[in-house]
């Protein structure tokens, strides 16, 4: 019997220390999503005030009431530099994903801190086409969403796995469908792409969660910390692009324009 006992006590200490892990882990996971996301809008709302200027002397084009492009701006926004600008963080996401494994999990932070500067490059022009209040607005309803979403991602007895499938093809389609609009210019295909991007995203915020979760469980008696950090890199990756591509998709619903 007191063998017995012995290993209900192990196994019981064993599984308070994967639980206390897990929770320290998902707390790194939105740690270091949330500094990202600082940096993203930190970088996004100086950049744009360096790309424009009320003084027509400094500025180059005229895009507003007393609002004129600067030459950076001119640069970022105009030029032939701005498919640089629009694709730059899409490129840095591939290679960043294929070259993880090389990398230690202090210069996988770092460089994932350096994607959320190119993001905050590639989406600051909204500081230029919606109104202060309306960003903040929609990103107060965003993180109140995404927050939501995780949690019950998280905390739900439901096994969701099987959505992956589904919400890949469902990405995969908005991307094509945002693609061929771009050059199309519809209104209607922009309104549809971004009501059911919404969904989408929404759909993978609690997915991932969950997937974040379970891929430590499923790692967590390996002991292999390193392994584990980067594991939650990319976890606090995911979930940093489920929350950006949900709050540009409701901002292009619902955000007021300049």
């Amino acid at each position: 019997m007191a063998d017995v006992n012995t290993i209900r006590q192990a196994a019981g200490s064993r599984a308070a220390q994967i639980d206390e892990g897990l929770r320290a882990h998902m707390n790194r996971v939105y740690g270091t999503m949330s500094v990202g996301m600082l940096i993203t809008f930190a970088a996004a709302w100086a950049i744009s005030g360096l790309a424009v200027t009320s003084d027509p002397a400094q500025g180059v084009a005229q895009i507003g009431a007393d609002q004129y492009l600067t030459s950076l701006g001119a640069a970022l926004y105009t030029s032939p530099l701005k498919w640089v600008v629009m694709f730059a963080p899409l490129i840095f996401v591939f290679g960043f994903s294929a070259g993880i494994n090389r990398m230690s999990a202090a210069t996988a932070q770092t460089v994932f801190y350096v994607f959320a500067a190119v993001m905050g490059l590639s989406i600051s022009s909204i500081f230029l086409v919606f109104t202060g209040f309306s960003i903040a607005q929609i990103f107060l309803v965003t993180s109140i969403a995404f927050a939501s979403l995780s949690l019950w991602g998280y905390t739900t007895k439901k096994d969701i796995s099987g959505w992956g499938s589904f919400l890949i093809m469902g990405l995969i389609g908005i991307i094509v469908a945002s693609i061929v609009n771009f050059f199309i210019g519809s209104p209607a295909i922009m309104f549809a792409v971004s009501a059911i991007g919404v969904l989408i995203f929404a759909g993978l915020t609690a997915y991932d969660t969950q997937n974040i979760k379970n891929t430590y469980l499923a790692h967590a008696h390996h002991g292999d910390q390193e392994w584990l950090q980067k594991s939650g890199i990319m976890g606090a990756l995911s979930l940093y692009l489920n929350f950006i591509n949900m709050f540009m998709m409701l901002l292009q619903l619902f955000g007021n324009r300049e």
